[in-house]
């Protein structure tokens, strides 16, 4: 029987997401620690208490209206490690920390989310998202799959940060919807 896929809506995080953020978080670490990648396990309940802290613009991905099944936070100023002044002075969001419920491997939900964002950002009239990683891995992956380009990759701290941006852009036939 063919699976229905699930209605996916985006709103901000609450304190009553701490914990299903924190489960969310631990069950991506434990995915990544089973393909020899790094996890998040150490920083899983910090980064799930973000959700009750008022400064941190959380978001969070359900399924079904009440099933957490992603996360990211977006800022509206980009990390100055990374980007130049002048790139940041253009109008932009920043998207980081996105985490997404292994189960729903292979629904593409990494690529609803992302979208959502660029709509997001267009509607508020931000000219690019902008992102950064420094899994190798996900630099492919959000080139190749999700259209994402390379602006630039730093040496930091022993590893290599990669910036990637895409213009901000509406989204007519998103699958994504918002409660905000």
């Amino acid at each position: 029987m063919l699976q229905r896929p699930p209605t996916l809506t985006m709103r901000p995080a609450t304190a009553d997401d701490e914990k299903p953020l924190a489960e969310l978080i631990h069950a991506r670490s434990d995915w990544l620690q089973a393909r020899g990648l790094a996890d998040w396990h150490a920083a899983a309940d910090e980064l799930a208490a973000q959700a009750a802290d008022p400064e941190i613009p959380t978001w969070v991905l359900t399924a079904n209206v009440v099933e957490v099944i992603g996360c990211t936070t977006l800022y509206e100023e980009s990390p100055a490690s990374l980007w130049t002044a002048q790139e940041r002075a253009e109008p932009a969001i920043f998207m980081a920390t996105t985490v997404i419920d292994p189960a729903y491997a292979g629904q593409r939900i990494g690529c609803h989310l992302a979208w959502w964002v660029l709509d997001y950002a267009a509607r508020a009239g931000r000219t690019a998202v902008r992102r950064g990683t420094i899994e190798p891995g996900l630099v492919r992956y959000y080139r190749d799959a999700q259209g994402w380009t390379v602006v630039r990759a730093i040496h930091r701290g022993g590893v290599t940060v990669t910036g990637l941006s895409r213009p901000a852009t509406r989204m007519p036939d998103l699958r994504v919807t918002s409660t905000y």
